[in-house]
């Protein structure tokens, strides 16, 4: 990925939790991202990397041994997933529904017109978008 001033190889969205194996299921089991890497005993902590296919985008989440609390942001603050094929959305929440994860209402109408919001078990929240990319 090249911007104005440097040439990125690689984008990783981190973020601590306190609920750790419900994350891992959430996002391993319930949206279908792939686990790519584990880490354990890095200076008190541990964590799982989970990668978006054919892409340099990972998500992390980690907890430490102290706790790891991460308390959820407003209903707006949003990870989005722009997925084309409307049967695959369907198939994702109705898996995420059937692990207890039903969809919410977002705080912007304009995420419900194409999508489905979704809260993780920390209360953050995903979008599953039926479009191929951001307007």
């Amino acid at each position: 990925m090249e911007f104005n001033d440097f040439t990125v190889a690689q984008i990783r969205i981190a973020r601590p939790t306190d609920k750790f194996e419900e994350i891992i299921d959430f996002y391993q089991n319930g949206l279908g991202l792939k686990l790519i890497q584990q880490f354990k005993g890095h200076r008190g902590y541990e964590g799982v990397i989970f990668g978006l296919p054919d892409v340099d985008y990972h998500l992390e989440f980690t907890r430490h041994i102290d706790g790891s609390p991460c308390p959820a942001p407003t209903k707006d603050n949003l990870l989005v997933f722009y997925i084309i094929d409307k049967n695959e959305i369907n198939k994702v929440s109705e898996r995420l529904r059937k692990m207890g994860y039903t969809g919410v209402e977002p705080e912007n109408e304009y995420w419900k017109k194409q999508g489905i919001t979704i809260e993780d078990p920390d209360g953050w929240r995903i979008v599953l978008m039926n479009r191929s990319y951001a307007q």
